[in-house]
């Protein structure tokens, strides 16, 4: 049975082997996970379509090779002669549906397997959450499993206390210094040197098959780390640089008072966490409102195609998540426009959870009209985005906290202290210019701070 290069993705057109985490001559069952792909969209655990014997391996990890290449064989004729006890777990239907060992698996048929949320090293397979119920994600399970760590005894430095892939390579090299020290206290200097050289740590893994190294020329002359680009991170510098080298980026933004947004919020948050189990943020009402006031301004919900502005109808509303430090994507919600403050809040939600279980598919990543990149939980002032290309323009939202606020009223003016936020967007000016843009921020802030009922439709749980 041969293994092909999968087609992830309707623009993908060629995918990277990152790991195999089987040789050539294993038995595997069905669902084994054989190798990791990653491609300019996504990354990617594969897993055998049935079971035994992985008779040849014709990628080596790190090659870049197109759609539909041989990438592997599986041979369960050679199973069922060495009497595996895998093959015998093959049913008579599946020796029929099979057919020959030369017939050909287009991998990409079943998302689930693509998906799988498997891991591990030779046949152990950490689960996806540790003791403490912390996500882990595959690279952490993949570097606990080959060093025998048991994560729940290492802090992580991720949300929640999540265990990230450099807390576990922190902790590695923190024992691979240790074992250093005991060896050089044990020995000569000559015995020291012999010692390093034989010292069996294994090599520290990263995302895309990368490793963690000690850089030998240190502008400071002090130790440091060198750490490669995985390949998300290389697609994603490429991109930002491609935009920047692209549109001319123009940064405006608003201080918005957020007192009516948060007296809905409060109005239904003890329901909506008791029905859902988590807090309904700022977020959905940003994003229903950025809807609507696109409709007014359909010039910023566009793309540019060589000389022209591709006006979009639809609001395919990108937001950008970032995976735990380790990269970024921007999930896209299609026809947003539609969509209610509720219905917004579960669809965010969604895609950022499938995006941090490596469970989003290429199509999730394309036909973004507009993107909202939210750093406001880390309390920033102002951020300046980076367009996502091809799209003309980008929002920051960035901290909410109180402040001293200038009220003007019949009586006068007086100071209260409300919820304060900037919203900052940045836009190609190829595309339009600072008054259209200036306009749409100014219909923005005017929606958000509005006490009319009817602005915010009906708000349910």
């Amino acid at each position: 049975m041969q293994i092909l290069m999968p087609q992830l993705g309707e623009t993908v057109t060629e995918g990277t082997i990152v790991i195999w985490h089987r040789r050539e001559g294993d038995v595997v069952a069905a669902d084994d996970l054989l190798f990791e792909i990653e491609t300019d969209k996504v990354a990617t655990e594969v897993t055998a379509p049935t079971a035994g014997v992985l008779s040849r391996v014709l990628v080596a990890a790190g090659q870049t090779v197109p759609v539909g290449t041989l990438l592997a064989e599986i041979s369960v004729a050679a199973a069922t002669a060495a009497g595996s006890s895998t093959d015998a777990r093959l049913s008579p239907a599946s020796h029929e549906s099979q057919g020959s060992t030369d017939a050909q698996v287009n991998l990409a048929s079943n998302g689930s397997q693509l998906f799988a949320e498997q891991s591990g090293s030779r046949g152990h397979r950490l689960p996806r959450r540790d003791a403490r119920g912390r996500h882990l994600s595959p690279a952490v399970r993949r570097l606990a499993s080959d060093h025998n760590l048991d994560v729940a005894q290492l802090e992580g430095s991720g949300r929640d206390g999540r265990v990230r892939r450099r807390d576990v390579e922190r902790h590695l090299e923190g024992m691979q210094r240790v074992s250093g020290a005991r060896t050089a206290a044990a020995s000569s200097t000559s015995a020291r040197v012999a010692a390093a050289s034989t010292l069996d740590v294994p090599e520290l893994l990263t995302v895309g098959a990368s490793s963690t190294s000690r850089a030998s020329g240190s502008p400071t002359g002090g130790a440091s780390q060198l750490i490669p680009f995985n390949r998300l991170r290389k697609r994603t510098a490429a991109h930002m640089v491609l935009s920047k080298a692209t549109s001319p980026h123009v940064l405006q933004a608003v201080e918005v008072d957020f007192r009516a947004v948060l007296a809905l919020r409060n109005s239904i948050q003890q329901q909506w966490r008791a029905r859902h189990g988590r807090s309904l943020t700022y977020l959905p009402f940003i994003a229903y409102a950025v809807c609507r006031t696109l409709a007014d301004f359909p010039m910023i919900n566009a793309s540019v195609e060589g000389e022209a502005l591709r006006v979009h109808d639809a609001v395919n509303l990108a937001v950008a998540v970032d995976l735990d430090f380790d990269g970024l994507v921007a999930p896209v919600i299609r026809n947003a426009q539609t969509l209610s403050v509720a219905a917004l809040a579960h669809a965010i939600d969604d895609v950022i959870q499938r995006a941090r279980a490596n469970k989003l598919t290429p199509d999730d990543l394309k036909s973004g009209t507009y993107t909202i990149s939210n750093s406001g939980s880390f309390g920033t002032l102002i951020t300046a985005p980076i367009i996502n290309q091809p799209q003309v323009a980008i929002l920051s939202m960035d901290g909410i906290r109180k402040r001293a606020w200038v009220v003007e009223g019949p009586e006068g003016d007086s100071i209260a202290i409300r919820p304060v936020g900037v919203l900052a967007q940045s836009f190609d000016h190829r595309a339009v210019d600072g008054a259209y843009s200036a306009a749409f921020l100014r219909a923005l802030k005017q929606r958000l701070e509005s006490n009319d009922p009817e602005t915010w439709g009906r708000l349910t749980v």
